[in-house]
């Protein structure tokens, strides 16, 4: 990234709005795979060199640190990150006209720079201004942050405001508006505001939704919504039935709409059955998700992977031991890393598995933990698990889920190591995916709308042990890059007795005993993550949506 100020938004063609977009743990302003996705997408835009911009908002405090007491209870710190010595103020303001009052915005700007010299400047919004009341102040201090009424705010500052510093910055070639979720659908609005004319908004934009299930969708009441925006909407075409989905208001304002895999676009087509809604599976940005030792690895033989991910596909190339020796790097760090900070004896030569996610109930992070006099019995001295993952401010059962783990880590001592690391952020991130054997993910189907994660892991040779949802129903190849986890709805104890049968007739004993089998599954696995990099899901959204 680069602090240079000045850059040429009139040459911008494709405007990308966020209400998180993850760069780096330095800039973190966002909570995890949706900000993390965005920032892979922006990335992977300036290696391909396209006339593209990217809006998101200032989270000076960002979304949280999480801390956990002995007990596993979460603890969240709010500290102010050191945004000035990462993005560069501009010399722009807007006003918006939100609850009785004027809000003055400001930007911020940091260049992102590609592989090949591409250059995309992301745009950060900020309200907590001298010259703001402290009720607007507060608008951009926190990420998913306050009630409704704030979350309002955030994404009318977001949408109204992030079109208004396009306006003020002289990006006037903007053809193609990207809504990345529903929480950037205000930008709609000041479109209908500028052309009166539903038609032109539509043939201007373009919207991606993540969220398969119902509650993840932003609803606001029609009256609180009304007097919070107030002027700034032209008319009450946003509003069905006394209440704003922000989700439809993007799909009907939208000339195309996706899900972000498969699997997703057929369950957001049943949530929304009068929207036409494709899909374009969701990518990890390469070079980020590599860890040094797995990069060097390529560098010698993939030529070219750099600028060209698709060279992954030769991953055959790699002699076994030297994948093994690269693989074992960065299982080490991860190991010293842990057993460090936590003063536990994490081992080496151990099927390592690792998990983390969010916590939320659905991921269901304990469903490896539900029965642990027979995890005892399949694991005992050959394997240990990797926790790691926050649960929202105000989600009691996901943080139940994290003391649960904690609790059965305490129950396992002396027979399965297991620990929950604290403060999951992309730095622990890139430790687990490149250090992991095993990368498990088990959530109910079909509620995990692509998983990224597992991408990230393949990239550097772990195997996913996954249920067939989102990306894994289509890159999952039972037995060859990986294994599948047989999964009923509703069926927890069953999902539960399939995954310990994979791990003690399968997993543990190619581990164990086939390492050569192990090593071409690694490099299956390798193969198969050449297909889910941002550089090639940045390319479908440019060659079927963005105008250049």
């Amino acid at each position: 990234m680069s602090l240079k100020t000045h850059f040429d938004f009139p040459t911008c063609k494709t405007a990308y709005f966020s209400a998180e977009i993850g760069l780096s743990d330095d800039i973190p302003t966002f909570s995890g795979g949706l900000g993390v996705l965005a920032g892979d997408h922006v990335k992977a835009a300036a290696d391909q060199e396209l006339p593209f911009c990217a809006v998101t908002l200032l989270y000076k405090q960002g979304y949280f640190v999480q801390n956990l007491l002995a007990d596993g209870t979460q603890v969240e710190n709010y500290p102010v990150f050191e945004y000035e010595q990462e993005l560069t103020q501009l010399p722009v303001r807007v006003k918006l006209p939100l609850e009785e009052e004027v809000v003055h915005v400001a930007a911020w700007l940091v260049i992102v720079e590609g592989v090949s010299g591409g250059k995309v400047p992301v745009i950060y919004l900020d309200t907590d201004l001298p010259e703001n009341s402290p009720t607007a102040r507060k608008i951009t201090r926190r990420l998913y942050a306050g009630g409704k009424p704030c979350r309002i705010m955030q994404e009318a500052v977001l949408g109204f405001g992030g079109m208004r510093m396009l306006e003020k910055l002289g990006a006037a070639g903007i053809k193609t508006y990207h809504m990345n979720e529903g929480h950037t659908a205000f930008l709609t609005l000041e479109l209908l505001r500028k052309y009166h004319d539903l038609d032109e908004v539509k043939k201007r934009c373009i919207f991606t939704t993540h969220t398969p299930i119902a509650a993840g969708h932003d609803v606001f009441e029609e009256q609180e919504v009304q007097r919070i925006l107030g002027s700034l909407l032209s008319n009450g075409s946003a509003f069905e039935d006394g209440r704003l989905n922000m989700t439809r208001l993007a799909l009907k304002s939208s000339r195309a709409a996706n899900g972000v895999s498969r699997l997703h676009s057929q369950v957001s087509s049943a949530m929304f059955p009068e929207h036409k809604i494709g899909y374009i599976t969701n990518g990890v940005h390469h070079l980020t998700w590599t860890s040094e030792a797995t990069q060097a690895l390529f560098d010698e033989f993939l030529s070219g992977w750099r600028t060209d991910p698709d060279q992954l596909l030769e991953a055959d190339a790699i002699p076994i031991a030297d994948l093994m020796a690269a693989h074992n790097h960065n299982k080490s760090q991860m190991l010293a890393t842990i057993n460090a900070k936590y003063g536990e004896e994490f081992e080496v030569d151990k099927l390592t598995i690792c998990f983390a996610r969010r916590a939320a109930s659905y991921k269901r992070a304990g469903l490896l933990l539900s029965d642990l006099d027979r995890l005892s019995s399949i694991c005992a001295g050959r394997v240990q698990v990797l926790f790691a993952g926050k649960a929202h401010p105000l989600d009691d059962a996901g943080k139940a889920i994290i003391k649960s783990i904690v609790s059965a880590a305490d129950k396992l001592r002396g027979k399965v190591a297991v620990a929950y690391l604290e403060g999951y952020n992309m730095r622990l991130g890139n430790l687990l995916t490149s250090g992991a054997d095993i990368w498990l993910n088990n959530p109910e189907r079909p509620k995990e709308a692509s998983g990224t994660s597992g991408m990230k892991a393949a990239l550097n040779g772990a195997l996913n042990l996954s249920v067939s949802d989102g990306w894994w129903a289509e890159g999952g190849q039972h037995g060859t890059n990986g294994w599948t986890i047989d999964s009923l709805e509703g069926h927890y104890e069953q999902d539960a007795d399939n995954l310990y049968t994979l791990l003690e007739n399968d997993v543990i004993p190619t581990y164990c005993n086939n390492s050569s089998k192990w090593g071409q599954m690694m490099k299956a696995s390798i193969r198969t993550a050449a297909g889910f990099t941002s550089h090639r899901m940045v390319k479908e959204y440019s060659d079927k949506y963005y105008a250049r």
